[in-house]
């Protein structure tokens, strides 16, 4: 296991400061703000260590204020129901007294049903495919070696197509494609597999939503931020092996976005269908005389 992972676990490794309550810490890192899917990794955790049986099915959640990075954020839970087949549950996560980020998640004792699925596309193997240093290297000394280069990464990502942060100079259809896998090898326990998956989530579904414009997140006059995420988790995965996660973006209008996801396999098997919306506002131009 790579430094970087070990460190995103003991992330989601939260201290339970009493009953149906935890703390979850931050990274060291110079962040304006508190990444997304690590509020959301971490809130599921919270959710899960008050679940005895089922694994999670799905989640809702929203995202209210930005996060402190300086602050611990607290989790609160509430055990809305403990049904035979379902277990639910709602949790809040809190920094100085309001809430940063709330969720709704599903737990479900597995039982045999229908079973269908869409196929997976034809897409080039991961392995062939060169990592996101690799792609950058020609661009070292030219962008931020610090977040590009010198920084840790617990996830890998092999991006099918253009790198989705890059301006390339011609519209691009509103989709993308990469897979995915830790930097590492797992503990066994689902709920963190799923905790993982749903902080890598947010690092790359957004992105399909910009690909038509000309905007990219570096831009001056452009706000952008994750509103809400959801997941559903349909069949068991582990992270640390290859996911293709397949992405596209049917609308943005109004400031907002939509971005959805289907997660497969290396052997075609779709494990898990992801909707994002997100804000993606312009800021008027100040008139210069």
């Amino acid at each position: 296991m790579t430094k970087a992972l070990e460190d995103l676990l003991g992330l989601l490794d939260l201290e339970p400061i009493e009953v149906n309550i935890f703390r979850g810490a931050n990274t060291d890192e110079d962040r304006q703000r508190v990444f997304g899917g690590q509020v959301a990794g971490q809130a599921l955790v919270a959710a899960g260590r008050t679940v005895d049986r089922g694994t999670v099915h799905s989640l809702h959640s929203y995202f209210l204020r930005p996060g402190d990075p300086a602050a611990p954020i607290l989790y609160e839970v509430d055990r809305i129901r403990d049904g035979r087949s379902f277990l639910t549950r709602r949790v809040v996560a809190i920094q100085h007294g309001h809430a940063i980020f709330n969720m709704q998640c599903s737990f479900h004792v597995y039982e045999d049903g229908l079973d269908h699925q869409f196929p997976m596309p034809d897409v080039p193997d991961p392995e062939t495919l060169p990592t996101v240093e690799e792609r950058l290297e020609p661009m070292r000394g030219q962008i931020d070696d610090d977040w590009f280069f010198n920084r840790p990464r617990p996830i890998d990502q092999r991006f099918i197509g253009d790198l989705p942060w890059m301006r390339s100079g011609q519209p691009k259809d509103p989709c993308q494609q990469l897979w995915l896998r830790t930097n590492g090898k797992m503990p066994d326990e689902p709920l963190v597999h799923a905790a993982v998956m749903t902080y890598a989530s947010d690092m790359t579904l957004y992105d399909s939503i910009l690909q038509p414009h000309q905007i990219r997140w570096q831009d001056q006059q452009f706000m952008g931020a994750s509103l809400d995420h959801c997941i559903w988790f349909h069949r068991p995965f582990r992270v640390d092996e290859w996911l293709l996660f397949d992405q596209d973006s049917p609308s943005a209008a109004g400031a907002r976005g939509i971005a959805r996801g289907l997660l497969f396999t290396q052997v075609g098997e779709l494990v898990a269908s992801f909707v994002q919306e997100g804000l993606v506002r312009l800021r008027r131009r100040e008139p210069t005389g």
